[in-house]
C-alpha cells in the first residue's frame, strides 16, 4: 500500500498516547464517575420511592427518577472517556461541572440537612474543573488551543 492510503500517525499524537495517563486526568475521571454514581443511586432511589411509596404525585416521582438515572449517563460517558485519554470527553465533564454549581448553590442557601451536600457537591465541581481545564490534561487529551490547529 502507498503512504496516501495508510498514512503514519502523528508523532505527537503517537508519543501522547505512549505516555502514562496524568494522575490529573484520573482524578477528573474520578470525581466524574462519582458523581454519576451519585445521581444514578439517587435517581433510582427517587423511582423506587415513587413507586413504592406515597408521593404526592407518583408520576412526577417516576419522571424525575427516570431523569436522574438518564442525566446520570452524561458525567459517566464522560468518566470513561477520560480514563481512555478521549478528547470529546471534556466538554461534557466541563457541562456537568458548571450545571452542578448551580444545584450546589440552591443547596447551600436551604435551612435543612441539604447544605452540606451542597458543600460536597461545590467542592466536587470546583476541583473537577480546575483539573479539567488544566493544561497538563488538555495535553493529554490531545486538546489544541485556539489558532494552534494543524
Amino acid at each position: 500500500m502507498s503512504s496516501q492510503q495508510n498514512p503514519a500517525p502523528d508523532t505527537a499524537e503517537a508519543a501522547a498516547a505512549a505516555e502514562p495517563r496524568p494522575r490529573r486526568l484520573t482524578y477528573a475521571a474520578a470525581l466524574a464517575a462519582l458523581e454519576g454514581t451519585a445521581l444514578l443511586a439517587g435517581g433510582l432511589w427517587v423511582l423506587v420511592l415513587g413507586l413504592t411509596g406515597a408521593p404526592d404525585d407518583r408520576q412526577q416521582a417516576v419522571t424525575l427518577g427516570i431523569t436522574l438515572a438518564v442525566l446520570a449517563l452524561l458525567p459517566l460517558l464522560a468518566a470513561r472517556g477520560l480514563l481512555l485519554r478521549r478528547g470529546w470527553s471534556r466538554g461534557p465533564a466541563v457541562i456537568t461541572q458548571v450545571m452542578a454549581l448551580p444545584v450546589a448553590y440552591n443547596l447551600l442557601r436551604a435551612d435543612s440537612m441539604a447544605i452540606p451536600a451542597g458543600i460536597a457537591l461545590a467542592v466536587v465541581a470546583v476541583a473537577a474543573l480546575v483539573l479539567l481545564v488544566n493544561g497538563e490534561t488538555t495535553r493529554a487529551l490531545g486538546i489544541k488551543g485556539p489558532g494552534r490547529a494543524e
